[in-house]
């Protein structure tokens, strides 16, 4: 049996300590939406063929919101092919928020900012706003 590394392009392994990437989770309509920003520019995260994943938002307080933000962030790390520990979370309407921050918790993610879908410009995705959002406010490693 041989054994390999795998390393990152510049020869240096990853740090399981580091920061992973901030996404924007759109929570706001019947399903979530899930973007990422790099430099300013949000692109929505899409599943690949043969692994879609359902993700209802919930419409109560009690629903599961767990669910919702955990296939959030399972779609984002498929999609980006890197861990995600940040983002910030549009919602739709108010009375949500403590369901939301708690299951955030427990999906595995940190939250940046919770917004309302009435206080983001219009013209673009909730979830694409969310992740310039996500972008401005994620730690950078050279601050840790």
């Amino acid at each position: 049996m041989k054994l390999f590394q795998i390393e990152e392009p510049d020869g240096s392994p990853v740090d399981p300590d580091m920061p992973g990437v901030a996404v924007g989770i759109d929570l706001s309509g019947a399903m979530a939406e899930i973007a990422v920003a790099v430099g300013g520019n949000a692109m929505i995260l899409l599943d690949r063929e043969g692994f879609e994943l359902s993700l209802p938002v919930p419409t109560s307080a009690d629903g599961d919101w767990e669910r919702a933000l955990a296939g959030a962030r399972l779609r984002a790390e498929r999609a980006l092919a890197r861990p995600v520990t940040h983002a910030a979370v549009v919602l739709g309407a108010a009375g949500f928020e403590h369901s939301v921050r708690q299951a955030t918790e427990v999906a595995g993610l940190i939250l940046l900012r919770l917004v309302r879908a009435d206080e983001l410009p219009t013209g673009e995705p909730l979830a694409c706003a969310a992740a310039a959002i996500a972008e401005d406010l994620a730690p950078r490693p050279e601050s840790l």
